[in-house]
């Protein structure tokens, strides 16, 4: 299995203007956070979960050159506004509408923004075209399963997604954009090999987990390694990484895990 942090952060994952009491060390590469998306490769499958509105550019710092199945967990802006850049995946495809996989919102918003693209092939070469279907809690593919679940951010309602490798039975937990994470999800999660989780700072949040709360969930879950992710400029990758638990990080943008 395969998993590529493509983005880590959020509409503040950089701040426009740097101040030196922001506390994020822009010297480091690893405090330069586009928005939140990653790529997940089962048996060579690949799975692409949210398009960030820096997918394109994502897809060409991380070498992205084959997409199968992509899965949106939630409809917010700095998750969706990628989608029209999956054009190229299309096309590589000879034109076949890409799988398009969501809840029952996420799906009405793919609806809304790409109305052009809700067709079986594109009417013109190198055009979208989403083939849209409702998550189910159990997707069977070529390279293994997705199970999701629902977690709660703010007014809405997100996918939670646990990826399982056939061949391996290795386990991935992607719990992004959540307030927190419930006993339900957190039994889904028993078992995985790498969890990650919602870490957006330090101060509390209406609809995301604090970086200590997330640790909280991490440690509960018990996996052997575990990152945050979806963080905002006032999480300095060095000083904060340095008061985690040992098998707990920071993930940074163009992280690639392989086991």
């Amino acid at each position: 299995m395969e998993l590529i942090f493509m983005g880590t952060g959020t509409s503040q994952g950089v701040p426009m203007i740097a101040h030196p009491e922001d506390g994020c060390d822009l010297n480091n590469p690893k405090n330069w956070r586009t928005r939140s998306s990653i790529h997940v490769v089962m048996d060579e499958h690949h799975i692409q979960v949210d398009a960030a509105p820096e997918f394109r550019m994502q897809c060409i710092h991380c070498g992205i050159e084959t997409l199968d199945t992509f899965i949106l967990t939630h409809h917010h802006a700095d998750h969706i506004l990628g989608m029209d850049d999956l054009r190229r995946f299309c096309d590589l495809k000879g034109g076949v509408a890409l799988p398009v996989y969501s809840n029952t919102e996420g799906l009405k918003q793919v609806r809304t923004i790409f109305p052009y693209a809700i067709v079986k092939k594109p009417k013109v070469r190198g055009y979208p075209a989403f083939n849209l279907h409702k998550m189910p809690s159990m997707l069977e593919l070529s390279g293994g399963r997705v199970e999701s679940i629902t977690l709660p951010h703010g007014s809405i309602d997100v996918l939670g997604l646990v990826f399982t490798e056939a061949s391996s039975g290795k386990k991935l937990v992607y719990f992004t954009d959540c307030k927190s994470v419930d006993a339900d999800a957190q039994a889904l999660a028993e078992g995985a090999d790498v969890v990650v989780l919602d870490g957006l700072r330090f101060k509390p949040h209406p609809s995301h987990m604090t970086v200590d709360e997330a640790v909280q969930v991490a440690i509960k879950i018990g996996a052997p390694l575990s990152y945050l992710t979806h963080m905002t400029y006032k999480v300095d990758h060095e000083s904060t990484e340095a008061k985690l638990p040992e098998n707990i990080h920071l993930a940074f943008d163009g992280l690639r895990l392989n086991w």
